[in-house]
């Protein structure tokens, strides 16, 4: 979601790039692009002026040092600031000294509130929490059959209730929470998670629910569940959630779509509350802690490789992966149906666009971005398809698979004979630089590799 703050940013970046001092002059120019770029990506004006004179301030009458250059200095403070905006460290998340601990969940309709509630309580359950769900949506029926059905593909506690037959909206939501609470507790769920109403826009009704829900659950978080594809319209609901609830944190939902970034920099300067948590997705495990350090590095086109290696190490087997790596560097080499396993090891990790971005998208590596946007996913789909099609013996030996047997292949998975051909033809390349570089003969490429892009990092190409 923040390609498109970062591409702005960089560019304003390049206005610097050969200056021998920062002067008046260029940091001016400098401020001016920045101050365009969070703009265009929708970050609040008030949030915009007050970033932008910090920057100004602490840019000026800065000496070039010998380690880096004005352009390197700028990029640093901006890095900087954009931190100590979002927040230094990782929220904490808060729990009752009695349990359960109550979660209520705010929001507007069509937020997301009804699927992060799921994706928390998944989340709280592998940290060795018991939660259960409820929710009080009293007025779409839709809304509490689709908790039932998060709760039990995730297979978490959940409190239904039911609806009394002439019980005002109001009462029956109040007695539900305060029923929910209660089986919570006689069950040994230490977290309630409170699924609550929302409305197309803020109204008093709900406000006024919501005050009521407060002050009878005391609840240890009230998080603010934000559609960051809304940008501005997120954060003005906020304000007005947090002037009433003075809501504990924000959890940003969609944050794998086409957003420009400017919610997630918003809403923690405008309501003083933290963004706790990130939806990525529509899995159960698309959700993620907020690490303020990671999002400003992949704003600022730095990657995010420590929350890539986390996701490698919480979905891969590590096992497998180990003996992959012995076995391809052999002189045995690897089959087909290794490397339909690697494949299915992969796409455990999310889609290739999206590992693609948490690389850096600088120096040597300035290309990631735009190669992660024109990635095909449905291609990793034909290629498993392709080894699919393929009888076991065929796996295990690539040179059984003539021309009469590719076109068996194509035709059973749905392909060309063409898309076999590539595939076979990749494959076997891939093998043969393994082979090599197990058998050593790849040191000398990796060396000249590494030199090559020391060089065109140094030169700027």
């Amino acid at each position: 979601m923040f390609e498109n703050l970062s591409d702005k940013l960089q560019r304003s970046f390049k206005t610097l790039r050969g200056q021998g001092t920062i002067t008046d002059e260029n940091i001016a120019e400098a401020m001016r692009e920045i101050r365009v770029a969070l703009l265009e990506s929708d970050v609040n004006l008030t949030v915009v002026n007050t970033l932008v004179e910090q920057i100004r301030t602490k840019a000026m009458g800065t000496q070039v040092t010998t380690a880096l250059s004005p352009s390197e200095q700028i990029v640093k403070i901006v890095h900087d600031e954009l931190v100590a905006l979002l927040g230094k460290d990782v929220a904490k998340f808060k729990t009752a000294s009695q349990p359960p601990s109550v979660i209520l969940m705010a929001g507007l309709q069509g937020s997301g509130k009804t699927t992060t509630s799921g994706k928390l309580a998944a989340w709280l359950k592998k940290g060795g929490h018991r939660p259960m769900l409820v929710s009080v949506d009293v007025y779409r029926p839709a809304a509490r059959e689709q908790l039932a059905i998060v709760a039990k593909s995730t297979g978490t506690n959940l409190y239904e209730g039911k609806l009394n037959e002439g019980e005002a909206n109001t009462d029956a939501v109040l007695r539900l929470a305060k029923e929910a609470k209660r089986d919570a507790a006689n069950f040994g769920c230490d977290i309630l998670i409170v699924d609550t109403a929302g409305r197309l826009g803020i109204d008093a009704t709900l406000m006024d629910e919501m005050a009521q829900l407060k002050k009878l659950l005391n609840p240890s978080e009230i998080l603010f569940v934000a559609d960051a594809m809304t940008g501005q319209d997120a954060v003005n609901s906020a304000k007005a959630f947090n002037d009433l609830l003075t809501i504990t944190g924000a959890v940003l939902t969609k944050m794998d779509g086409d957003s420009r970034g400017g919610a997630a920099l918003s809403i923690r300067q405008i309501t003083g509350a933290p963004i706790k948590f990130l939806g990525t997705g529509e899995k159960p495990d698309a959700f993620e802690p907020f690490h303020p350090d990671r999002i400003v590095s992949r704003i600022m086109g730095m990657g995010d490789i420590a929350t890539l290696l986390e996701r490698a190490e919480e979905k891969l087997d590590k096992g497998k992966a180990e003996q992959f790596a012995k076995k391809a560097l052999s002189g045995q080499g690897f089959s087909l149906e290794d490397f339909r396993e690697q494949l299915r090891q992969i796409k455990k990790m999310g889609s290739m666009k999206s590992i693609l971005k948490m690389l850096p998208s600088v120096g040597p590596f300035a290309g990631i971005a735009q190669a992660a946007e024109n990635v095909d996913e449905s291609q990793f789909s034909r290629v498993e398809a392709i080894i699919n099609s393929m009888t076991n013996k065929e796996r295990q030996n690539a040179d059984l698979l003539n021309g009469s047997r590719r076109k068996r292949i194509a035709a059973g998975s749905g392909t060309s004979v063409q898309e076999v051909n590539n595939l076979l033809r990749q494959y076997s390349q891939m093998s043969k630089m393994f082979k090599t570089m197990g058998s050593g003969g790849g040191m000398k490429a990796q060396q000249r590799m590494m030199s090559q892009m020391q060089g065109r990092q140094k030169f700027g190409r």
